[in-house]
């Protein structure tokens, strides 16, 4: 989630204080089977596949098309998205925002800045002003087909932001699972037979269909994907960044979101930063557009799991919403790609999951109408022995197993 968003998070967690007493540890260790049975109890879910049956994915539909979980290992495999079932099982539908997880959500920015949708106009960037348009927080979408290994969706929506601009707009959304070939042919490197692999790719396309184009002086949108997933202990993200100086390119990194991160959680190598997602301090990160790269991952040093994130990144293009909360002087001066780690907001305070977060967003959308923009979020998610795994983490993410480990 972009800056700040946490903060609005907090203000549901007194509300959903149920979401504190959760089992976390054995969250994290639920089976697919256990997460799909349980979904199934309070929403529609559509499971997709590939031919083996052993990846697996579950859409839902009336949360927005998002992909709540997967798995690579079939019923009985691990679960690796983060679902908060608290919320999910109470019905409740807070005022805010609402945390239900999935490690692939269709969201819009900018969140904050003179072109925010989630502030009115006139109102101040505060907590009890800030509130997560309902098209992409509660409403449902339509769930136009669905295969043994696609689903598609629609959203038609109306949103207006601080400066009283209007979007009417469509969002198409096609959720896919990639069979093994696919999969390797996108990774990149062909994994050792005893490598387990789920991937899938989410294409999501907004359309002006209203009667004006939109233009930067009055505010653009973008396309915001994010995945929550299962922190552990040892799980660090890695993203590596195009070097330069920052004399031209900026700074390597953004890490002030929440206050700077200590020097024990970020780590800022050559070409490559390490940030730990161990779901025990609140915590995020972002990259420009001149630094970031069509790719970022993690590694879960407990459960063996390697997780790739690739994105469609424009060449040469630099403008991208920016989210601050305030009236800014830089409204397209955005990140690119963001992770999140998932902490108490203040000592003795219960964390919101715990969590980490991958997120990729699009470039800013000046469309005619008629006109759209599309943006691609591929997730992967490798099992198997580190010995398997390191030469995956060498060709897709310029590191080893070791280096990730050693990072902290």
């Amino acid at each position: 989630m972009r800056h700040m968003i946490l903060l609005g998070v907090l203000a549901c967690v007194v509300i959903l204080a149920g979401c504190a007493s959760m089992e976390k540890s054995k969250m994290a260790k639920n089976t697919f089977g256990d997460d799909v049975k349980f979904l199934k109890k309070y929403t529609e879910v559509v499971l997709l596949s590939d031919a083996a049956g052993d990846s697996q994915v579950a859409v839902l539909p009336r949360m927005q098309g998002r992909v709540m979980t997967s798995t690579a290992e079939g019923t009985g495999g691990l679960s690796f998205g983060w679902i908060n079932r608290e919320l999910v099982a109470s019905g409740v539908i807070e005022e805010h925002i609402n945390v239900y997880g999935g490690e692939d959500r269709f969201w819009l920015g900018p969140e904050g800045g003179q072109f925010s949708i989630f502030f009115k106009d006139g109102v101040p960037f505060d907590l009890e002003h800030w509130f997560t348009p309902a098209p992409i927080d509660t409403e449902p979408f339509e769930l136009i087909s669905a295969s043994k290994s696609r689903a598609v969706l629609k959203k038609d929506m109306e949103l207006e932001n601080y400066s009283r601009t209007v979007f009417n707009l469509r969002v198409d959304r096609e959720v896919r699972v990639l069979s093994q070939d696919k999969a390797v042919a996108d990774l990149g490197t062909t994994p050792a037979k005893a490598v387990r692999i789920v991937a899938f790719e989410s294409v999501n396309k907004i359309t002006n269909t209203g009667a004006k184009a939109w233009k930067k002086e009055s505010g653009l949108l973008s396309i915001w994907i994010l995945g929550m997933f299962n922190p552990s202990p040892k799980t660090t993200v890695v993203v590596p960044f195009n070097k330069g100086p920052q004399s031209s390119l900026g700074p390597a990194v953004n890490d002030a979101y929440f206050g700077k991160v200590p020097a024990d959680r970020l780590v800022v190598g050559d070409g490559v930063l390490f940030f730990s997602g161990d779901g025990q301090y609140r915590s995020k990160i972002g990259l420009s557009p001149q630094r970031s790269r069509p790719v970022l991952g993690s590694y879960d040093a407990v459960n063996k799991v390697l997780t790739i994130v690739q994105y469609n990144k424009p060449r040469g293009v630099t403008d991208y919403v920016n989210s601050m909360w305030e009236l800014q002087d830089e409204p397209y001066k955005g990140d690119v790609v963001n992770s999140y780690n998932d902490g108490p907001a203040e000592p003795g305070a219960e964390p919101l999951g715990p969590f980490y977060e991958l997120e990729t967003s699009s470039a800013a959308a000046a469309l005619d109408p008629g006109e759209h923009v599309s943006h691609l979020h591929r997730t992967f998610h490798l099992q198997g022995s580190e010995a398997d795994l390191d030469p995956i983490a060498r060709a897709t993410l310029g590191v080893t197993i070791d280096q990730i480990k050693s990072a902290f």
